[in-house]
């Protein structure tokens, strides 16, 4: 959505609102404009998700209520409803209501995708080698980005994914216990842990990093390509109900994967 223009000031800022900078009046940066009104209804019903005010499925307020509740049109809060349900937050029902979605629709919305699926859905095998599975003490770097204490428990799995018996997918992770404590019990050659997280900590937000850059050696080696081979990296660290729940290394040699997408206005 387009940033809101900011007013233009049409009189000299009084003294108070002025600093000297070498003699000259500077003002002081003002302060941000409100947001719109079907802004700030949207964001009341995010947080409130987020929160788990509603749990998936349940029956949220409808727009009668929230007209009432925010002094607002029935417009304003139509928007406000329709840009949730773009996002994959909320279930609307004509001359029903609206609903809290499923969570495992949130995560469809957001598109991570099981390289499992992904693979049997060309019609082709499967198959995954589990490499490393333990709990170790997280580094101060990794700790910072699951939210936790530098040297506490985080579980750390490395696993190779093949399609057809070649190797397609490095997957380096690792997990907050908090999230999915049993996590380490888990068969990843049955489940990746994709599919796994998805169920036991549905997903609600999403940083995702790519680029083309060389394989480790250990990443080569697992492979079964040259340290010179480009490769697509991905980088994921998601998150449920602000929690940060798994930081991934995604790796896939650049003659055997094509990322792609879609894009709608």
């Amino acid at each position: 959505m387009p940033e809101q223009p900011r007013a233009r000031l049409r009189a000299p800022l009084p003294s108070s609102s002025e600093a000297r900078v070498d003699g000259a009046a500077v003002p002081f940066a003002t302060a941000e404009p409100p947001r719109p009104p079907y802004a700030r209804v949207k964001q009341f019903l995010k947080d409130a998700l987020e929160a788990g005010r509603w749990a998936p499925g349940e029956q949220m307020p409808s727009e009668a209520d929230l007209v009432a509740q925010f002094g607002v049109s029935r417009m304003t809060v139509h928007r406000a409803l329709r840009e949730l349900q773009d996002a994959g937050l909320i279930d609307r029902l004509q001359g029903v209501g609206t609903f809290a979605a499923q969570l495992h629709r949130v995560s469809s919305t957001l598109t991570i995708k099981d390289i499992h699926e992904e693979i049997e859905r060309r019609g082709n095998r499967h198959d995954a080698t589990v490499h490393l599975k333990r709990a170790e003490a997280a580094t101060a770097a990794l700790a910072e980005r699951l939210g936790l204490a530098a040297g506490a428990t985080v579980f750390h799995t490395l696993i190779v994914h093949h399609e057809r018996g070649v190797p397609l997918q490095c997957e380096d992770r690792y997990v907050n216990p908090a999230c999915a404590p049993r996590y380490l019990e888990v068969d990843f050659t049955l489940t990746t842990p994709t599919h796994y997280l998805l169920e036991v900590a549905p997903l609600w937000e999403a940083q995702v990093s790519i680029e083309a850059a060389l394989p480790t050696a250990q990443e080569a080696r697992l492979l079964g390509i040259a340290r010179a081979e480009p490769c697509l990296v991905v980088v994921r660290r998601t998150v449920s109900r602000g929690l940060p729940v798994t930081l991934a290394r995604l790796v896939h040699p650049g003659t055997r994967y094509t990322l792609e997408g879609q894009f709608r206005p």
